[in-house]
Parts: C-alpha cells; sequence; structure tokens
C-alpha cells in the first residue's frame, strides 16, 4: 500500500532542509577559508610603496636608480588636480562620492561577467580606485569569484578608514603605466621627461589612458589606438565638467610624442661605477636598497668620470690598432637585406658615433661602405692600409665605421679591441673614489675589471717593498747591489731573475733601483728586509689578504686589483695614512634621515656654528700605516719615476707627479699607479683570459698614455701643488738629489756598501746610512725560496 501525499511532502520538505542546511554548512566553511587571511585595510594608514633607490654624484647629477618597480613617490598635494581629474575621469568619476563601490559599475560588469563566465574569458572589473587600490597592494591579479569579494570588502573598509585623498594618493603611486613605469611620477618622467607638475592636458589624459593596458596603447607601436584612447579620456573630462569642450578639441590635435625607452639615468659614463654602487649598497642595505626610496650621494666627479672613460677606452684601441686589423665581425654574401644581419651585431654604446656598415665595393686602393643608416662613403686611406696589412676587406664584410674626428670627408674604420683595462682615480687624503671604468664598455661586458679582476702588478708592486725597508732601517742614500743572482729553490732548481733590460748597473742608492725598476737590486733588498715583513706591509695595506713568504712577492707575483693597489699608493701621499676607499657618502630615507655616513670621524664644534673664535678640529681619519718621513720618502722617489725613470712620458704634464710603471712576465699585464697631490690613479691593461699583450707592451707603453690623457684633463680642476714634505724631516743632498731623513740617519762620508746577498763590499766614497752599523743584509738573509710558477717573475718591469 502507498504512503500517503503527505507523508511523502513531510519526507521531501526533510531533504530540501537537510541540503540547505548542507549547503549554508559548506558556504560557511569556504566562507571562513576565503576570508580567515583577508589583509586589514588599517595597514595602509601608514603605507609606502616601493621606491626607487636614486644615487647622485657629489655635484647632483643622477647616475642611477635601484629598484624592483621604477617609481617616484608623490604626496597627494603635489599631484596637479588636472592630473588626477584625467584619471577619475578614465577611472571613477564618481570617486569622490561612492563609499569605496559603484553598484551602478558592479551590475554592468556582473551582466557581463555571466556572458564571459560561460564562453570561459576573464571577468570584468567594474573596479572603483578604491577597488583597485585593494587588489594592487593588498590582494592578487586572480580573476576569481572569491578575489572580487575580498576586494569588494576590503574597498568598504578601506573608505572607512582612510581619507579619500589618501586612497587616491596610493592609487596613483601604485598603478603600472608601463614604459617602466609604477606611478604617476616616474610615468611623466620616463614617457615626457617631465615632472608632473609640467604636464599639460593631452599628456596627463594620455597618461589616465594607460591603466587598462599600458601595452595596448603603447605610444610608438599602436599609437592610433594609444591617442584614441586618449582622446576619449578628454571627452569624459569634459563631460564631468573639468575641462571645457574647447580645451579638450585643442588638447585632441596635438601629436603623442614621447622619449625614447626611458633609461636609468641621463648621464651615461659611469656604468661600471653605478653597477659597483649597486653592489656595496646591497651588501650595506640588503633588499631595502631596491624598494626603500632612499636618496644616495655617492662619491663621483662626473667630469673626472667622463675623462676616465675616454681616456681608458683610446688607449685600449691604441693599443688594438697597433696590433692590426682582425677583420670584419661579419660578413653577407649579398648585400639585399644585409642591415638584419648587422642589426644581430651590438657596437659598442659608449661609441656613439659608431655605426654598422657593409663593404660594398672594393675598387683599387678605394673601399666604398653604406651604413645601416643608408649613408654612403669611402674609408679613409690610411685605414684601407691598416685592413691590408691585417685580415684584409672585401665586398660584402661587416664593420663599424665612424665619422672622422679631424673633420675629413672618409669615414674611419673601428674593431671592438680584444684587450680590456681599467682606470679607478681616488682623492688620497679622504678615500673618495672620483673616477672608476671596469673595461672598454659596460654594454659589452659588464666585468668590473678595477674591482674583480685579479691580477699580478708586477712591478707596480715595488715601491711597498722599498717602504718597508725604509721602515727597516734603510734610507734613502743606502746602497745595494743590482747584479746577477741566483738562488736555490726547492727540488733542487735554481731561481735567477733577471732585469728588464738583461744588464746590471752594479751598486745603486735605493732611488735609482726604484726609478729604474731593477729586479735583482729589489729581490737583493727584499732578501735583506725579509719577506714576512714585506708580506706585512701588503696585508696591512689591504693590497692582498694574504702572502707567500717568498721573495718572487717582492718582484710583483702576488695577485690583487686595481682598486686595491691604488688604495695603497694613496698612504705614500696622504702622510703615510691608510684610507678606506669608498663610493657611497651618505644614504637617507624618503623623510631625510640618515641611515649611513662614510664620514665617521667627530667634531665637536661642528655642529653650533662658527663663533669667531678657534675653528673645529677635525681629527685625520685613516690608521698610520707608514712613517710620514718614510711615505714622503717614497713619494720623492716615485716623482724620480717620472722625471728621469720608467714613467718619463709623463713629465710631459709639467705639475709634481710620482709614479710606478708595473709589466709582469711575458707582458700579460701593464701597469701604471701615478698620483698628484690632489690625485690617486690606477690604470691597468691586460687580456680577460690573460695571455700576453704582445711584446714590448710594457707600462710605460701601454698604461702611461692613458694615465696622461686622463690627468690632462683631471688637472684643470687642481692647483699645480707640490708634494707636502713632514715637519720633523732632516734633508741633505745625495748624488745632486735632495733627499729627507729620519732625524738621526742623515747620510755621511762611508767607505763601505750594502751587498744583501754577499755583506759589506768596498765602495769608495759612496753616501751611506748614518746609524752605527748600518744594515747589513748578510746576517738577515732568509732561505731564498722560489715561487711557484718562477717563468712568471722573470722580467717584471
Amino acid at each position: 500500500m502507498n504512503p500517503p501525499r503527505e507523508k511523502w511532502v513531510a519526507i521531501a520538505g526533510v531533504a530540501v532542509l537537510g541540503l540547505i542546511a548542507v549547503a549554508g554548512f559548506a558556504i560557511a566553511i569556504w566562507a571562513a577559508w576565503l576570508f580567515h587571511d583577508m589583509p586589514d585595510a588599517g595597514d595602509l594608514a601608514d603605507y609606502h610603496p616601493p621606491t626607487a633607490t636614486r644615487a647622485y654624484a657629489w655635484d647632483g647629477t643622477l647616475i642611477g636608480e635601484f629598484s624592483r618597480e621604477r617609481r617616484i613617490f608623490v604626496p597627494y598635494d603635489a599631484i596637479p588636480p588636472q592630473l588626477a581629474q584625467a584619471f577619475l575621469a578614465a577611472e571613477d568619476r564618481n570617486f569622490f562620492k561612492h563609499s569605496g563601490l559603484d553598484y551602478a559599475g558592479i551590475v554592468r560588469a556582473s551582466a557581463k561577467d555571466i556572458v564571459n563566465i560561460a564562453q570561459g574569458r576573464r571577468l570584468e572589473s567594474g573596479s572603483t580606485i578604491t577597488q583597485q587600490v585593494a587588489k594592487n597592494i593588498l590582494l592578487t591579479n586572480d580573476a576569481t569569484i572569491g578575489r572580487k569579494l575580498k576586494e569588494a570588502l576590503i574597498a568598504q573598509q578601506l573608505d572607512r578608514t582612510l581619507p579619500k585623498e589618501r586612497i587616491l594618493e596610493l592609487y596613483l603611486n601604485e598603478i603600472w603605466l608601463g614604459y617602466r613605469s609604477y606611478g604617476v611620477g616616474a610615468a611623466a618622467y620616463n614617457y615626457f621627461g617631465k615632472s608632473i607638475t609640467d604636464l599639460d592636458l593631452a599628456q596627463s589624459a594620455y597618461l589616465a589612458s594607460l591603466p587598462k593596458g599600458p601595452d595596448n596603447y603603447h605610444p610608438v607601436r599602436r599609437k592610433a589606438q594609444a591617442m584614441a584612447r586618449r582622446n576619449w579620456v578628454l571627452d569624459q573630462m569634459a563631460e564631468a565638467g573639468w575641462v571645457t569642450r574647447a580645451q579638450a578639441n585643442a588638447a585632441k590635435q596635438e601629436d603623442l610624442v614621447v622619449q625614447p625607452e626611458p633609461t636609468r639615468a641621463k648621464y651615461r659614463d659611469a656604468d661600471y661605477f653605478v653597477e659597483e654602487v649597486r653592489r656595496r649598497g646591497l651588501a650595506t642595505l640588503g633588499p631595502r636598497l631596491n624598494e626603500g626610496g632612499y636618496y644616495m650621494r655617492t662619491t663621483l666627479d662626473p667630469r673626472l668620470q667622463s675623462a676616465a672613460r675616454t681616456a681608458l677606452m683610446d688607449g685600449l684601441e691604441r693599443y688594438d690598432r697597433r696590433h692590426g686589423w682582425r677583420g670584419a665581425w661579419g660578413h653577407v654574401a649579398t648585400l639585399a637585406g644585409w642591415e638584419d644581419v648587422a642589426k644581430k651585431s651590438a657596437r659598442p654604446a659608449e661609441r656613439r658615433t659608431w655605426r654598422q656598415a657593409v663593404v660594398t665595393q672594393v675598387a683599387g686602393g678605394t673601399v666604398h661602405v653604406t651604413t645601416i643608416e643608408g649613408q654612403t662613403g669611402t674609408l679613409a686611406a690610411e685605414d684601407v692600409a691598416w685592413a691590408r696589412a691585417g685580415k684584409g676587406i672585401g665586398t660584402g664584410d661587416l664593420i663599424f665605421v665612424a665619422p672622422d674626428d679631424a673633420g675629413g670627408p672618409a669615414l674611419r674604420l673601428k674593431q671592438v679591441p680584444a684587450v680590456n683595462g681599467a682606470l679607478v682615480a681616488m682623492d688620497p687624503d679622504s678615500g673618495r673614489v672620483l673616477a672608476m671604468v671596469g673595461g672598454y664598455s659596460f654594454s659589452l661586458s659588464s666585468f668590473n675589471r678595477a674591482t674583480q679582476a685579479m691580477r699580478q702588478p708586477g712591478s707596480a708592486f715595488k715601491p711597498i717593498v722599498y717602504a718597508t725597508a725604509l721602515e727597516n732601517g734603510y734610507t734613502p742614500a743606502s746602497v745595494v747591489m743590482d747584479a746577477p743572482i741566483s738562488l736555490p729553490g726547492a727540488n733542487g732548481q735554481t731561481w735567477t731573475p733577471e732585469n728588464y733590460e738583461h744588464d746590471y748597473l752594479g751598486p745603486l742608492q735605493l732611488r735609482k733601483g726604484l726609478e729604474l725598476s731593477r729586479n735583482t737590486m729589489t729581490v737583493r733588498l727584499a732578501q735583506g728586509v725579509g719577506m714576512p715583513k714585506i708580506s706585512a706591509s701588503a696585508i696591512r695595506l689591504g693590497v692582498v689578504t694574504k702572502m707567500e713568504n717568498v721573495l718572487a712577492m717582492a718582484l710583483g707575483a702576488g695577485e690583487t686589483t686595481v682598486f686595491k693597489l691604488t688604495a695603497a699608493y694613496s698612504s705614500f701621499v696622504n702622510g703615510g695614512r691608510k684610507i678606506e676607499p669608498h663610493l657611497i657618502e651618505l644614504v637617507q630615507d624618503r623623510e631625510g634621515k640618515t641611515i649611513f655616513k662614510a664620514e665617521t670621524r667627530d667634531c665637536d664644534r661642528c655642529s653650533n656654528g662658527f663663533d669667531g673664535d678657534e675653528s673645529p678640529r677635525i681629527p685625520v681619519s685613516g690608521s698610520q700605516v707608514w712613517d710620514p718621513i718614510t711615505a714622503y720618502q717614497i713619494t720623492s722617489m716615485l716623482q724620480g719615476v717620472v722625471q728621469r725613470g720608467t714613467a718619463a712620458a709623463a713629465s710631459v704634464l709639467g705639475r709634481p707627479t710620482g709614479g710606478k710603471t708595473g709589466t709582469t712576465s711575458e707582458f700579460r699585464s701593464a701597469w701604471f699607479v701615478g698620483f698628484t697631490p690632489h690625485l690617486v690613479v690606477g690604470t691597468y691593461i691586460g687580456f680577460d683570459d690573460n695571455r700576453s699583450l704582445g711584446n714590448g707592451e710594457t707600462g710605460a707603453r701601454a698604461a702611461v698614455p692613458i694615465f696622461i690623457d686622463f690627468m690632462t684633463q683631471a688637472n684643470k680642476s687642481f692647483a699645480p701643488d707640490d708634494f707636502k714634505p713632514p715637519a720633523n724631516a732632516k734633508y741633505a743632498m745625495v748624488r745632486g738629489i735632495r733627499e729627507a731623513f729620519r732625524p738621526g740617519t742623515e747620510p755621511r762620508v762611508a767607505d763601505v756598501v750594502v751587498d744583501t746577498a754577499g755583506g759589506a763590499q768596498p765602495y769608495n766614497k759612496v753616501f751611506q746610512n748614518g746609524l752605527t752599523g748600518a744594515p747589513n743584509a748578510a746576517s738577515a738573509v732568509q732561505p731564498a725560496t722560489p715561487p711557484k710558477k718562477p717563468d712568471e717573475v722573470n722580467g717584471l718591469y
């Protein structure tokens, strides 16, 4: 018998109620899961969007920016009303009227979303500016119903928590606008090269057109769509009454013109320096560097930096040219479409006048070329001869050409040097790095040879040997033998260092040995002083972190960097103090609070202003690593290197200058570290694979000309001062040269000469140390341990 109908109805009712309860429970669980980690809108009260740290040279030139998101934060009060109204017209006209949600807009978007869901399309936005702030800062970009619900709830919280002006400020500074730009401040600068206060109506409307999709309205690739969208924004502004119809129509007639793809800074000669600043900034500040919006003042002098880049590039090209034409960097079988092939090879970005070109015809002694821009011309006759003496040149060859610097009608043939190098310039008193170039072209190789390339300095290390000797009983009048020397080594081998010239000059004073860079004399001196003391000096100066106590190290067989050795030379110029070379002087946060300062010295009376009494006395920075008299003695000897020695070419500078050349065995590296009272400059040339530079490519030939070129420009900024002598030094004429001595060590006539390999030998009427028991190294000779690679230290110069 069938149950009565009422019973089935009751059963169905219970089932429906159960389903409703289950559904309700499921919805409650889903809602609890969805909203359990919902952000608090109140967190945005003190929120600051990530902004770029901007690095400046000492004169205020912007040289770089560090950020994940390129943004310039602009407070609400600094945003022009016209720009804000453009965004309101495009995105949320009722922003100041609704409570975070625009219900009419939601209804319109929801109706479209029904179709979108059915067709598998992305959901419509329909979002207010408040919702976009919630999504951009607190949520993800997931196009899901759950995220849209969160967005709506947070938007309402935001509207209750924050003033409308603060919400709009967050939006205009957070929004992605393309062209490497987050926020309106960066966008105005990147698109138009302007501050937001200088934007006109059409430009403001264009920026407001971008939030819906910057790529869709790219100002170059999709210019027509971009202008159409901009004009729509202008119409919306007119409709809202924020501009007149006449103003909107006038703005529509304006062309959309933007600057080329933005770069980090207008000043482009400091790429290696800026990258080193970034690396050191990360080490000091950590990830905050890329989001903290810091102001960073560096030590860079833009004028010196530009001079350094030009001097190094010119010097590397000179070296490269004298070693011959290596041939075209590409070749095409047919001239049709050669431009597409040529575009694949990048020219050095730093050589802005160079152009890719193709050889179209070779007739007799004339080579015809066409540049990638369509310019036609012929190569200079001397370049044709240079190319033919090398790998040759023919039709279809792809080459680089540039206008003649002398203004001639012919084009000059160019090739990118295979060799590389570095130049560092420092203030010897403060350690401020005024210029740094780490290679021929940062665009071709970002490896910084000034700070990252470990190389043997050769004879550029010798001043440290001589300074250590002067600290340990020797004087400028001491005499050491320059003669052949063979020393026993491990495994029965014999190490026989040689002079570069393969000659020997007999007994020489310390000055002459350093001026002429005598290897055998330096080895004898190192024997007398003891390598442990020399190694300790190099470590104390920061040239190396450790050094083997073998005599080869006295000839520069240990590895260091241009940066470290240049800093070490500063101690000779500044009176014997060790400096801490630095690139970053000051870092301040967005409120102007100093969070890093390189200057650590205290000045008790500096903050109170000058009251007419005694001026503040600031303590000298840096630990004393040499006696001031030792430092001056080495400075004087190194002046002799320029006046009479291996760097005599630098005497053309016509002012007090010192320095030391360095050339490693087999001519693998060429160095010169030179200085004036105001500047210490290290230069280096070498291949990245450390192969030979070629016979005769010494520091004097390859590196000194770069120093001269740089200092010719740098000296224009400094007075031609002389080196300051220490107050307590004593002076005496030795072989016609005025030498400085420690009190009590002034020379007197003696009849012996110190030979550190064989004790005292007769030598009539030479000036010798006036101390009782002049340094006779016969009793101090240590076992002569040869270098691990004896071939690498023969012939250092």
